[in-house]
């Protein structure tokens, strides 16, 4: 019977063992696997990437931003030149049928030479530019003649509608006693232009007759007699 005692009490200690061992074995299993199923997948390389790109975007945002920016400034110097251009607009040539013009005696009693001032008068709408020489012709009896310039300087000018500019012409008296060479005749054409006006001629009847063929007719720049209105 103690034989007996003796394996029975063996066998249950070596089955409380087992027990023991198996309960410790499920124990690992349990933990490992919840442990394992605790750890959440790493989102680290999505929220990486989202975090980079939106310096990118932000920076995207800011060239596009910087190219829009120059785009309008390009169309607003663009524009304001345009504007520029049109508001400052250079005034076009005083055209002969844009001007009266007329003729004058202005010789001074006591003058050694007479002259003749000649008036452009704008009756256009709008500004017109003018200066230099006009070309003047006196017709004679001996045919045409040719002043020529006084050498004087004419700078820009721009005539308003309703104003006008005058300039001189100057020539020797006749002072000889004889017939000399009739002027029948002015012909004007303003600076720059081809299509001429005739006046009469308001000056002394004759010039001396001269020697050589030179001209002794003198025409002065535009503005270079009185002060225009």
């Amino acid at each position: 019977m103690r034989v007996h005692k003796l394996t029975f009490a063996a066998l249950a200690v070596a089955a409380g063992l087992s027990l023991t061992a198996c309960q410790n074995g499920d124990d690992g299993t349990g933990q490992s696997g919840p442990s394992s199923a605790a750890t959440p997948p790493a989102p680290s390389a999505p929220n990486g990437g989202a975090g980079s790109g939106s310096p990118d975007q932000g920076g995207g945002k800011d060239s596009a931003g910087k190219g829009t920016a120059g785009q309008g400034t390009a169309a607003g110097q663009g524009a304001a030149a345009g504007a520029g251009s049109g508001g400052s607009g250079k005034s076009g040539k005083c055209r002969t049928d844009d001007l009266t013009i007329t003729a004058m005696d202005g010789t001074i009693d006591g003058d050694g030479e007479g002259t003749v001032a000649v008036t452009l008068k704008n009756r256009g709408s709008r500004d017109c530019a003018i200066s230099g020489y006009a070309g003047v012709d006196l017709k004679t009896s001996s045919g045409s003649l040719s002043a020529k310039r006084s050498g004087e300087q004419s700078g820009p000018g721009v005539l308003k509608p309703g104003k006008s500019v005058s300039f001189g012409i100057n020539y020797p008296l006749n002072t000889s006693g004889g017939s000399g060479v009739r002027i029948t005749g002015l012909v004007v054409t303003p600076p720059d232009e081809t299509k001429s006006v005739t006046l009469a001629w308001p000056g002394a009847a004759t010039l001396p007759v001269t020697e050589g063929g030179a001209s002794p007719v003198k025409v002065g720049p535009i503005g270079s007699a009185g002060q225009g209105e």
